[in-house]
């Protein structure tokens, strides 16, 4: 026998090269030491394996480059090289299905990046795009490593640029479990899903101290870039939870929602929700009067199977809603007006939240149904200066280069411009549906008497009689509700309790839908 082997035949030394590599790797999975472990439990937050344990299938998941560590020089760093350079990187499943992901440990330097660490995520998200899987961040780190200069945003800028590569190919979804600050907020930004957590998550491009140095304005973290500040005011956030727990368990949720590419479909489920289930009551949810508000919600709610869907922005610019649901069993997008907030209008920051929702829609392949109660456009100074014009120009453009089957349902009022833009058959829409209680025209039959019959009214003997008189005969001859279906403006006016039932037929027409584009490099959408 070679002296080179003992007695079993193995390579000489191999139990105990073994044992070492086991060492090795029980350090790089434990972390630096027990105490950072506890700080960051103490601050109401997950370690990095938890949350990876988390969001993906019980034992699935497959780390690569767990033993990395950075090469850096200078400010002690030499002395200091744990392993994994602060981030986990790989693969594993979410409900069976392979799910790519990265995870800042900010009990290694802050979690803050560096050259190592940056070479790390784009790895894996070059293999995430290669094998045409959603890739999911888990960020809680403090921005570019200062020690190791401009490797450290260089890295950064390698990670915008895979992010915008793979922008409507595979679903990317950024989870913020802790701070993120300057250049590290801009990849989150380029993602399809931004989720946070209340009190232990922030993002901003400058901090409270810089913000106070240059504008004298004093203001906590929380105030300046936490979950709820996102969530309702900026937009920058689609969804916000109290705990990490709940947040993870949602990110699972939407991705059984999303394909896994943009050459799939999203994953069908089946439901013991009938399609031609009946609506009795949705109907009775919509006041017939068009100034009267309600709840669009509810009639989601009746719609959908099983009631359920998820709502995306749900707190911000909350005159319209976007939501993903299921008709059928089949994944549908929903876009609706909601008469309870502004009276439904569309306004700079509704265009921009259905506009973004329609084209992440359209690059995943998920079909498309509009809900119309909409009185037209919000009217202002601040609205016309901010660029209303060219905000709702995005939604008309998101609508009119969308290749996804569109369906369009009206329930109430479509006044002007507004009608078009949300998803008429004049801008592609494949279907067009209205209740009889649908109201189409250029304006309210009050502002257009007004208009058109100012002299004669004001001539009148009894003003107020004749223009009552006026209304109801512009409402007899233009805003009858099957004025539009004689044009062919509308392919049918639909019983309300028969909504779902007719969604779901068309949907199914629809699903081998098939549209060729111009051959073009891009389009160059408003902005």
């Amino acid at each position: 026998m070679s002296a080179l082997h003992d007695a079993s035949g193995l390579p000489a030394g191999t139990p105990g090269r073994v044992a070492e590599l086991n060492d090795v790797k029980s350090q790089a999975r434990g972390g630096p030491c027990t105490r950072a472990t506890r700080t960051q439990h103490e601050k109401g937050k997950l370690t990095v394996r938890e949350r990876i344990g988390l969001l993906l299938d019980e034992g699935s998941f497959s780390e690569v480059e767990p033993l990395r560590r950075h090469r850096a020089t200078g400010f002690g760093l030499e002395a200091r090289k744990p392993y994994t350079d602060g981030v986990v990187t790989g693969w594993g499943t979410v409900h069976g299905r392979t799910v790519f992901v990265y995870a800042h440990d900010f009990r290694i330097f802050g979690g803050a990046l560096g050259e190592a660490h940056a070479q790390k995520i784009h790895k894996i998200m070059d293999m995430a795009l290669t094998a045409g899987a959603p890739l999911v961040s888990l960020n809680d780190g403090a921005g570019a490593r200062i020690q190791e200069g401009v490797t450290a945003l260089a890295g950064y800028g390698g990670i915008f640029q895979r992010n915008t590569r793979a922008s409507g190919v595979i679903p990317q979804i950024s989870v913020m479990l802790g701070p993120c600050a300057g250049g590290a907020a801009y990849s989150p930004a380029l993602t399809d899903f931004v989720f946070m957590v209340r009190e232990t998550s922030q993002m901003f491009i400058t901090g409270p101290d810089v913000v106070k140095a240059v504008t004298g304005e004093q203001i906590s973290q929380n105030g300046l870039g936490g979950a709820d500040v996102h969530a309702e005011v900026s937009g920058v956030c689609h969804f916000a939870y109290d705990d990490e727990q709940t947040c993870l368990e949602e990110v699972r949720y939407l991705l059984a929602l999303l394909p896994g590419n943009n050459q799939e479909t999203p994953p069908a489920v089946p439901t013991d929700d009938p399609a031609h289930r009946t609506c009795p009551t949705v109907g009775e949810l919509v006041p017939a009067d068009s100034r009267c508000p309600y709840d669009m919600h509810g009639v989601i709610e009746e719609i959908v199977d099983d009631g359920t869907f998820m709502e995306v922005h749900e707190r911000w610019a909350t005159s319209v809603i976007v939501a993903l649901a299921r008709l059928d069993g089949q994944v549908v997008g929903l876009v609706a007006n909601q008469p309870q907030s502004l009276a439904g209008v569309l306004d700079i920051e509704a265009s921009e939240k259905a506009a973004r929702f329609v084209q992440m829609c359209d690059a995943f392949n998920i079909p498309l149904i509009t809900l119309v109660d909409v009185p037209g456009f919000l009217p202002g100074v601040d609205q016309e200066h901010g660029g209303i014009i060219r905000h709702g120009a995005k939604l008309l453009y998101a609508y009119c280069n969308a290749t996804v089957p569109r369906i369009q349902l009206i329930l109430r009022k479509a006044y002007g411009g507004a009608y078009i833009v949300m998803d008429s058959r004049s801008v592609g829409a494949d279907l067009s549906y209205a209740w009889p209680t649908n109201e189409i025209a250029v304006m309210g039959a009050e502002g257009a008497v007004d208009i058109l019959h100012r002299r004669q009214i004001a001539d009148a003997d009894d003003p107020d009689a004749t223009r009552a008189r006026l209304v109801k005969e512009y409402k007899s001859e233009l805003m009858h509700p099957y004025y539009a279906a004689e044009r062919g403006l509308v392919d049918d006016v639909i019983d309300p309790a028969e909504t779902r039932a007719v969604l779901a037929d068309a949907l199914a027409m629809l699903r081998t839908k098939h549209e060729d584009t111009p051959l073009r490099k891009h389009g160059n959408p408003p902005h």
